[in-house]
């Protein structure tokens, strides 16, 4: 599915001031991310964060990593209002996040449920890797195929996730030694098929499809999850990664 970045932008912008109460599992792999990483270093000079959003993962470096220089990007400009309530003096970079030019190489890139938004995740490895400094980190937490398997087997609508074994064949391909990887599975429950989507809408997951979702299509979605899944719940399938270049 072609992935347009307007559209993203949109989304997240909307959800923006509903996000970090809807964004549990975001936020239990920002801890995890950090908990991991600090056990191999945590300690850099330089530190880009990509997709920073509300903060969820920059609150994290704040608080548990050493630095410098700390760098921000979102492709949501409001986002480093957010960011520099946790880190005053960061130097926000808005737009897309392999088109921004930090300026300087970094020792750490760091990322919290983004990479599954890049259409060719080989590509934005080998664009990233541009920036960063001999025997930095790339660390980043992304989402395996059985991430929301509900919402795909209901309306055939998901982004082209890809394996922890093909991330990391991906990053050994591309020069970087893996440190760290891991996947898990966090299973969300909801009353209805209605409060479901208005957590996927409250996180920006709604970018999935450019389709207005009509009343009509709602009671649809509706009707047709209730009838294959009774319990309505969603399945969360996140991906931990650690690389050195």
């Amino acid at each position: 599915m072609p992935i347009d970045n307007k559209y993203i932008k949109k989304q997240f912008e909307k959800s923006l001031k509903f996000y970090d109460q809807n964004a549990l599992v975001q936020d239990l792999t920002a801890q995890k991310l950090i908990a991991e990483l600090t056990k191999i270093n945590n300690n850099f000079e330089n530190i880009l964060e990509l997709g920073a959003g509300t903060g969820i993962l920059t609150k994290k470096i704040a608080e548990n990593l050493h630095y410098k220089n700390f760098y921000a990007n979102d492709l949501v400009e409001k986002s480093k209002l957010y960011v520099q309530k946790f880190i005053p003096d960061a130097r926000f970079l808005h737009g897309n996040a392999l088109k921004i030019k930090p300026g300087k190489k970094m020792d750490l890139i760091i990322s919290n449920a983004v990479f599954q938004w890049f259409s060719n995740l080989e590509k934005a490895i080998e664009i990233l890797k541009l920036n960063i400094a001999p025997c930095g980190i790339l660390a980043f937490s992304t989402f395996s195929p059985e991430n929301f398997y509900q919402i795909k087997e209901t309306t055939g609508l998901t982004l082209e996730y890809k394996s922890t074994q093909e991330i990391e064949e991906i990053l050994t391909r591309q020069g970087f030694e893996m440190l760290f990887s891991t996947e898990f599975s966090k299973v969300l429950e909801f009353n209805t098929p209605l409060e479901l989507l208005a957590h996927m809408k409250h996180t920006g997951v709604n970018s999935l499809s450019q389709t207005t979702w009509t009343v009509k299509k709602v009671k649809d979605f509706c009707d047709k999850f209730s009838q294959k899944y009774p319990k309505t719940s969603l399945t969360y399938s996140p991906v931990i990664i650690i690389a050195k270049y």
